[in-house]
């Protein structure tokens, strides 16, 4: 059986192992794949029964003309680059990683609201930099620091990462407000579930987990900043289309939203335009939340399984 794996690099830079897969089958590996060649993406899948992708696309040209294609598995959570009406009308089942980085990305939006709160990264370049030694008093800071201890932050998407949030944020002695379309007994332990408007009145930190669905693209948009509190702060690592972008930046120019920590744009890689650059109190990482090793690892194990699962006969996590 030909195993394929379309775009592996992001998620096997060279520390993790591809062992596994090999074990089940002929396995070719490419580390990119042009997203926008569709004769190139069918000319590397050749016969392959087997294609792993995270955000190499697979439209229904592709998936009507490869010739033996009978099961993708998604490096990722995320399977919206594949066409999952159209690989079931062929036959051929789409599998995802349901779970695999709750911890990392919840540990990752604190980190971008720790960030905001002190500028670590930015005051050690200072002290490198000779400032310290030079200063007349005995310390010195470039930004207001801020106390996260009884101020209220409000996660939009109280599912296992953002539970991962909550659950951080109140060790810090934060009070958390949540809204969810689904309510649970472990949310309402970690959290008030309120109305989404209640939520951006209340909160001094807006933390967005949820999916991109409809009803939640642009979520934060011009209307909706502008209930929000004067000076709120803004932490996006879940998609970035959830959030108007022009309108977040000129928030942020005119000091209504006071920071935003971000991980996350509304295409990837970041274009030159996209006006967060210039936005001030804005910071950008590079879509890394998920990507500490022990995440990718357990990605990779998931992956397997669930190739091991199609060659079994009873293939697991299938979302067509």
């Amino acid at each position: 059986m030909k195993i394929v794996i379309l775009d592996g690099y992001v998620e096997n830079p060279g520390d993790l192992s591809w062992a596994g897969l090999e074990a089940l089958g002929d396995l070719d590996v490419y580390d990119r794949t042009p997203f926008d060649d569709d004769a190139e993406i069918l000319r590397r899948i050749g016969d392959a029964e087997v294609v792993l992708t995270n955000k190499t696309p697979m439209n229904k040209h592709v998936l009507e003309t490869a010739p033996k294609l009978k099961f993708i598995c998604m490096l990722a959570t995320g399977y919206n680059v594949v066409d999952a009406a159209a690989a079931r009308a062929k036959g051929i089942a789409l599998a995802n990683i349901p779970t695999y980085g709750t911890a990392a990305v919840g540990q990752f939006a604190i980190a971008l609201l720790l960030e905001i709160c002190h500028h670590a990264g930015h005051h050690s370049n200072a002290v490198m930099e000779g400032r310290w030694q030079t200063n007349k008093d005995w310390c010195f800071w470039d930004y207001p620091l801020i106390e996260l201890a009884d101020k209220t932050i409000g996660i939009i998407g109280l599912g296992r990462i953002g539970k991962s949030t909550a659950k951080i944020a109140a060790a810090m002695g934060m009070v958390t407000l949540a809204f969810d379309t689904i309510q649970d007994d472990e949310g309402r332990s970690l959290a008030q579930y309120v109305e989404l408007d209640e939520l951006f009145r209340r909160s001094d930190v807006v933390a967005l987990h949820c999916p991109l669905f409809p009803a939640t693209e642009g979520i934060i948009n011009k209307a909706n900043i502008a209930k929000m509190k004067d000076g709120v702060i803004i932490i996006n690592n879940s998609r970035g289309q959830l959030v108007v972008e022009q309108d977040l930046a000129d928030a942020l120019n005119s000091g209504k939203v006071y920071a935003a920590g971000l991980d996350v744009v509304s295409a990837e890689p970041i274009k030159g335009d996209n006006p967060l650059l210039k936005a001030k109190n804005c910071i950008i990482t590079p879509h890394i939340s998920w990507a500490p090793k022990e995440s990718r690892q357990r990605l990779m194990d998931i992956a397997i399984a669930n190739v091991k699962s199609y060659v079994d006969g009873s293939p697991i996590n299938v979302v067509n």
